[in-house]
């Protein structure tokens, strides 16, 4: 049996690499993929707490299943809706760098 404290360090490390690639990338596309890392992270931390605590009180609650669930959707709807804008800012300005989207700028 794995420990859980081996599930929590590869979810913090996925957590560490999403946010790294957030802070320090210009490209879009790229920060969108590191949100869905740390939204993966998220959702690691919630199963292996789930089969744990399961485990110990010898019960099995579906919750921590619907709330993986739940990000999943959300996710999904983040990258619909980020690609959507990043293809519509793309066409506008011909630029994927976040830096030179100035969209929204009176």
């Amino acid at each position: 049996m794995i420990p859980l404290s081996w599930y929590l360090i590869a979810a913090a490390a996925l957590f560490c690499i999403g946010l790294f690639g957030v802070l320090s990338r210009k490209n879009a596309v790229s920060i969108l993929m590191s949100v869905e890392l740390m939204l993966n992270a998220v959702n690691i931390n919630l199963v292996a707490f789930w089969h744990y605590h399961t485990q110990l009180q010898g019960t099995s609650q579906i919750a921590p299943q619907v709330f993986v669930a739940m990000v999943f959707i959300v996710a999904a709807a983040e990258v619909a809706v980020g690609l959507a804008l990043i293809i519509s800012a793309y066409r506008r300005r011909e630029t994927p760098v976040v830096d030179e989207m100035t969209l929204l700028k009176g």
